[in-house]
């Protein structure tokens, strides 16, 4: 009996202890599965969120099928400017209201993130140097430095060194201008003659100013450009001088005495200087500019000396000195209209995770490199070169990637003078060799030439991103 009673305890024991596996079985069974089923809704999280943020996106490519759709159009009928038929303010409107329909945010919300980017401080400072910028250009135009500082340049240039001439006083004049726009519509009426006079192919002549031009825009301190990426990415506007030079003049060495070939054997008289010191202005603000003189201050100073000059002169009254600050305001209107509205649109899509989208298509594109610097580099500057193919404005292009591109740079120990000059860079190339560009349009009519053939004879483009391309893979880089 007793015997019988200890087998059955030991039978129960056993049977106890099988259940109790079997239930640890099945507790392992269920915690594993809980485990799969919670990493499949993080990952099907993460894809609606991928799925979010590239939503946010559209905004952005409804701004630029709107804009870069209705040039395509315009050009197909043959009309002059076709992208510029469409003002970009406008056609960003739409783009707008899209954002904030789509939001994550409340309708108020989603308005409250517009007004506070479009009154970002790096926003703000770009708009009220546009303003400056524009000022200075309009009086010196006005006073006559413009045309002396072109007639004085040619004057001191060799016949038989025209071409890389053009092309000097047009890289000159856009750095101490800042504007490529500017520039060429300064030296191209006066280089136009010059050619026609000297029997210059009047397409290596238009090439010679477009690439000077561009030059300038890029190098310059004073440029919407230079602004632009300098104030996104953090940087000095010495620093990213510096770092530009080193890329920028080799590709102008280049240039030059292949642009000394071209010209050939040719006679030409140089347009007459009355007043060569109408062309100080210039020269000072180069000067204060290089010398890291406040940008504010720089361009008030170049502004109070060439109408005090010309006030002093006699020829020239306090009244249309104001008329004249006002005029160059007015010149800046849509480029200052249209910087306040990127803003305020990029930081809708930012709220929206929009550019991390972006951020991690270039993240992954580092990744598969195995995370060199020198193709961070590259990513960053195919990121501004793409971006700037839809828009047609290096400026804008630079502003819509200012901050993914600050982000990308600080994880990849990219230094801002670095992340800042590439971005200008690979901008102004692209800006240089776009037939729908506004400096190519400009000198298309100006020069009565196809566009797409002006941008066959920029050469100073394409040394200019062969040079971006070797110092990004074979020059050493210091903080």
């Amino acid at each position: 009996m007793i015997y019988a009673i200890s087998s059955t305890s030991r039978n129960k024991s056993v049977s106890v202890s099988d259940e109790s596996q079997l239930l640890y079985e099945k507790i392992v069974d269920l915690s594993i599965l809980r485990d799969r089923i919670e990493r499949r809704l993080d990952i099907q999280t993460l894809r609606m969120k991928d799925i979010r943020s590239i939503l946010s996106l559209s905004p952005l490519l409804l701004f630029l099928a709107i804009f870069v759709g209705n040039g395509l159009y315009h050009q197909a009928q043959g009309t002059e400017y076709a992208f510029y038929q469409l003002s970009a303010p406008v056609a960003i409107i739409p783009a707008i209201i899209l954002a904030v329909l789509i939001s994550r945010l409340r309708v108020n919300e989603s308005i409250e993130k517009f007004i506070s980017g479009c009154g970002h401080s790096n926003i703000m400072a770009m708009c009220l140097i546009f303003l400056l910028a524009g000022a200075f250009t309009a009086v010196n135009k006005a006073t006559g430095g413009t045309e002396a500082t072109i007639a004085l340049g040619l004057q001191v240039i060799p016949e038989s060194f025209l071409l890389p001439g053009i092309f000097i006083v047009a890289a000159f004049i856009a750095t101490a201008m800042g504007t490529s726009m500017g520039t060429i519509a300064a030296v191209a009426p006066i280089a136009l003659g010059v050619a026609t006079s000297a029997s210059l192919d009047p397409l290596w002549v238009a090439g010679a100013v477009l690439g000077g031009a561009i030059f300038g825009d890029n190098l310059s301190i004073i440029s919407d450009t230079t602004i632009a990426a300098t104030r996104s990415q953090g940087s000095e506007m010495k620093d990213k001088f510096k770092e530009n030079a080193w890329i920028a003049i080799p590709a102008a060495l280049v240039c030059i005495p292949i642009f000394y070939v071209l010209s050939g054997t040719t006679e030409v008289t140089a347009p007459s200087v009355e007043n060569p010191w109408l062309a100080l202005p210039y020269l000072l603000i180069l000067i204060f500019a290089v010398a890291g003189v406040n940008v504010f201050i720089v361009l008030t100073l170049g502004i109070l000396l060439s109408g005090g000059m010309a006030i002093a002169g006699g020829e020239y009254g306090f009244i249309q000195f104001g008329k004249d600050i006002y005029a160059g305001f007015t010149n800046m209107q849509e480029i200052f209209i249209l910087s306040i509205l990127i803003g305020g649109l990029g930081e809708i899509i930012r709220a929206n995770g929009g550019f991390n989208a972006i951020r991690q298509f270039i993240e992954w594109f580092i990744q598969k490199a195995n995370g060199k610097k020198s193709v961070a580099e590259l990513g960053l500057g195919t990121f501004a070169a793409l971006t700037n193919v839809c828009t047609a404005n290096n400026t804008v292009a630079i502003v819509i990637c200012g901050d993914v591109a600050r982000d990308v740079a600080q994880k990849n120990d990219i230094t801002p003078k670095r992340s800042a000059s590439l971005l200008d860079i690979f901008a102004c190339v692209i800006q240089g060799l776009l037939p729908y560009a506004a400096q190519v349009l400009l000198l298309g009519s100006l020069f009565k030439l196809n566009p797409i053939e002006i941008v066959t004879h920029n050469i100073y483009g394409v040394a200019l991103a062969a040079s971006a391309i070797i110092t990004i893979f074979l020059r050493k880089r210091t903080a």
